[in-house]
């Protein structure tokens, strides 16, 4: 059998996909898949075995420059590439999204995708042959698991499942000419009010130098890389690390001992890698987006408004919040509530837990 999948972004969303993947290889012998994945994030899904083909996309890019996406043929290179033999048994709408139905239309097969009622964007629900009804509420990655069990015909796993990467397949990193044990400190997101206090984040540097620790500092634009050369700076156990592929920010990733991260992607991946990790939530909910897997930490905001799921914090702080907690003008309340102690003493209990040969549902995976 081989199935098109199709989950374009975000990062996160990506990654969420992998362990329904898995799934499906130990239950269906010998089932291939092709993946329709945006440009940036090409290089995940040929991480997995059960991976032949990856179809990059550039949904983003092409919105912004429609004429120039038909000049240049990408958009007919993209639907012949659909069509290119072998042939697909059916396709898989991952997304829910108006935009991946849109592009579901152009494969030359069968298309399973969410019910109205289940897939984020109702409509989208319009554009496939067979819908299943997922239940909401529940984490991200067991929505996906569940709709390729019915798409598939396998009964829904009950297992905690497992991402199943090949790690042959990310790149190792130079030699290191620092072998000391390192900690990553993920600390780019894409919400404003997803970031942790860069304080904090100096205050949680200190307490980790003191314990004997190098911290990693990986960025993806300018604004990231400027906030870790900040943090940084006058550190000599801090380094902020050149400019990666993803593979490259994995192979950092896979052999640091534990991670801190604020709700992003890179979270995602590490959890992936079965990195322990604390990750940090204000205004979002780890129950339904967290990092899923062995040894994730996760520290939420306890105010009555989070998760307000909100990008822009309607919670308007006192002048003696502010003064207390010694905010900025703009910076929101909810981490507040997740102050570098209450991280430290997470991390801490991690780093001193012996590690785990290998956690729960590690198996092989058929290729």
């Amino acid at each position: 059998m081989r199935v098109l999948v199709i989950k374009t972004s975000s990062l996160g969303d990506v990654i969420h996909t992998l362990p329904a993947l898995t799934d499906a290889a130990r239950a269906i012998p010998g089932i291939r898949f092709d993946w329709v994945v945006e440009e940036r994030f090409a290089e995940i899904p040929a991480w997995h075995p059960a991976v032949d083909r990856v179809i990059p996309v550039a949904v983003r890019r092409w919105r912004q420059h429609p004429l120039q996406a038909w000049r240049s043929g990408e958009w007919r290179a993209f639907v012949r590439s659909l069509a290119s033999p072998p042939a697909h048994d059916l396709a898989i709408d991952a997304q829910g999204l108006f935009k991946s139905a849109w592009l579901s239309r152009y494969a030359h097969t069968t298309v399973h995708g969410l019910d109205r009622g289940s897939a984020r964007e109702g409509l989208a629900s319009l554009f496939y042959h067979r819908s299943h009804s997922v239940a909401g509420g529940q984490h991200a990655v067991q929505r996906v698991r569940a709709l390729f069990a019915d798409a598939l015909g396998y009964a829904r796993p009950g297992s905690a499942g497992a991402y199943g990467l090949d790690r042959a397949r990310i790149a190792a990193p130079p030699t290191d000419p620092d072998p000391a044990p390192y900690l990553m400190f993920l600390h780019g997101t894409t919400w404003d009010n997803k970031h942790w206090p860069e304080w904090y984040w100096q205050q949680l540097i200190e307490r980790v130098s003191a314990a004997g620790w190098q911290v990693r500092l990986p960025w993806g634009n300018e604004a990231e890389r400027e906030r870790a050369e900040r943090l940084a700076q006058g550190r000599p156990g801090v380094t902020v690390l050149p400019t990666l592929s993803l593979t490259g920010i994995a192979a950092q990733l896979a052999g640091a001992r534990a991670c801190v991260a604020v709700d992003t992607g890179l979270g995602h991946l590490a959890a992936a890698l079965d990195v322990p990790t604390v990750s940090l939530f204000g205004p979002t909910h780890p129950g339904l987006t967290g990092a899923w897997g062995h040894n994730q930490v996760h520290l939420a905001s306890d105010l009555a408004c989070a998760p307000c799921l909100a990008r822009t914090c309607a919670h308007r702080a006192s002048e003696d919040e502010r003064a207390r907690f010694d905010l900025a003008r703009e910076q929101p309340l909810c981490f507040t509530r997740v102050d570098p102690a209450r991280v430290w003493l997470a991390l801490e209990q991690i780093l001193t837990r012996p590690q785990s040969d290998q956690p729960p549902e590690r198996r092989s995976v058929p290729r």
